[in-house]
C-alpha cells in the first residue's frame, strides 16, 4: 500500500526541465543570436503596425482589421515561447512547473490554430474584394469581422482545452526532461509511460479540423479568385488583382511550410531527421511568421508603406480619411 501511494505521488512531476536543443548545447549562445534578432524584429514590427492601424483612419477597413488580428496573434505566439528559449540559451533557466508547462502548451497550440484561422479569413477577404468588389463593404461589416475573429479564437480554445486534460491524466515515470525549448503536446506526452494513443489520435483530429479545414477554405478561395482574375479582359486589372494577394500568399508560405515539415517529419520521418533539426524547425514555425509578416505587409501594402514612409521622413502624422 505504501509503495502504491509513493508511485501515485511520482506520477505527476512538480516540474519539467526544458533541455533546449539536444546535441547543440555548446552552440546555444550562437543559436540564440538569430532567435533574439528575429524576436526583436517581430515585437517592433508587429507592435508598430498595430499602432499604425489603430491611429490611421485610412486603415480602418476589413483587410487591416484581419491584419491586426494576424499581427496580434503572431506577437503573442512568439512571446509565449522565445523569452523562455532565450532564458535556456543564456542563463540555463531550464525548469518550468508542471502547470506552467500545460499553460504554455495551451497557448502555443491555441494561438497557432488562431493564426491559421486568420489566414483563412484573409483568404475569404481577398475573395470578396476581387469577386464582389461592389458588395465588399456590405458583406464584411464590422460586426461580421468581430464575429469571425471571435469564432476563430473560440474554435482554437475549445479544440485545444482537451489537450491539457489528456496530457495531465498521463503518468510520468520516464523522467522530467523535455528535449525542447518549449512545451509541445507530443514532446510532453512522450515522457509518459502510459498509453498516449488517445493523445496521438486527438492531435491528428485537431490538425485536420483546424489546419485541414483552413487549407481547404484557402484553396477554394484562391481557385475562385484565379477564375475571376483570368476572366478579366484588362492586363492591368489582372496585375492589380494578383498584387492584392501577393502579401497574403507570402504569409501562407511562411506559416504552413515549416508547419507541414514539422508535422509530417514527426509522424513519417522521425528516425531519419535529427532531434535538433526537429526543434529548430519547430521554433522557426512559431517565429518566422510574426517576424516576416510585418516586413512583407509593410513593403507590399501601399497604404501601410506610405504611412511608414511619412512617419520615418519626419512628416507630421495626420489622420487620413482617404482610401
Amino acid at each position: 500500500m505504501i509503495m502504491i501511494m509513493l508511485n501515485q505521488t511520482d506520477v505527476t512531476p512538480a516540474s519539467f526541465i526544458l533541455n533546449g536543443i539536444p546535441g547543440l548545447e555548446d552552440m546555444h549562445v550562437w543559436i540564440s543570436l538569430p532567435f533574439c534578432s528575429m524576436y526583436a524584429v517581430a515585437v517592433v514590427g508587429n507592435c508598430g503596425l498595430l499602432y499604425l492601424i489603430y491611429c490611421e483612419d485610412a486603415l480602418h477597413r476589413p483587410m487591416y482589421y484581419f491584419l491586426a488580428m494576424l499581427f496580434l496573434t503572431g506577437l503573442f505566439i512568439s512571446s509565449s515561447t522565445i523569452p523562455k528559449a532565450l532564458g535556456i540559451f543564456w542563463f540555463h533557466f531550464k525548469e518550468i512547473s508542471f502547470d506552467g508547462c500545460l499553460i504554455q502548451m495551451f497557448f502555443v497550440h491555441t494561438l497557432t490554430g488562431m493564426e491559421s484561422g486568420v489566414l483563412m479569413l484573409m483568404a475569404l477577404d481577398c475573395y470578396v474584394a476581387i469577386c464582389y468588389p461592389l458588395r465588399y463593404s456590405t458583406i464584411l461589416t464590422n460586426p461580421v469581422i468581430a464575429k469571425a475573429g471571435l469564432s476563430t479564437f473560440l474554435r482554437g480554445v475549445l479544440l485545444i482545452i482537451p489537450f491539457t486534460f489528456l496530457t495531465k491524466r498521463l503518468p510520468y515515470c520516464r523522467g522530467n526532461v523535455i528535449p525542447h525549448t518549449y512545451c509541445d503536446h507530443m514532446s510532453v506526452a512522450k515522457l509518459s509511460r502510459g498509453n498516449i494513443k488517445v493523445n496521438v489520435i486527438y492531435g491528428l483530429m485537431v490538425a485536420l479540423l483546424i489546419g485541414g479545414f483552413d487549407i481547404l477554405c484557402i484553396t477554394v478561395s484562391y481557385t475562385m479568385i484565379l477564375r475571376a482574375v483570368v476572366s478579366l479582359s484588362s492586363a492591368d486589372a489582372r496585375q492589380k488583382a494578383f498584387s492584392t494577394c501577393t502579401a497574403h500568399i507570402c504569409s501562407i508560405v511562411f506559416s504552413y511550410s515549416p508547419a507541414f515539415f514539422s508535422f509530417f517529419s514527426h509522424r513519417f520521418g522521425g528516425h531519419r531527421i535529427s532531434p535538433s533539426c526537429h526543434i529548430i524547425v519547430a521554433n522557426i514555425y512559431l517565429l518566422l511568421p510574426p517576424t516576416m509578416n510585418p516586413v512583407v505587409y509593410g513593403v507590399k501594402t501601399k497604404q501601410i508603406r506610405d504611412c511608414v514612409i511619412r512617419i520615418l521622413s519626419g512628416s507630421k502624422f495626420i489622420k487620413s480619411h482617404s482610401i
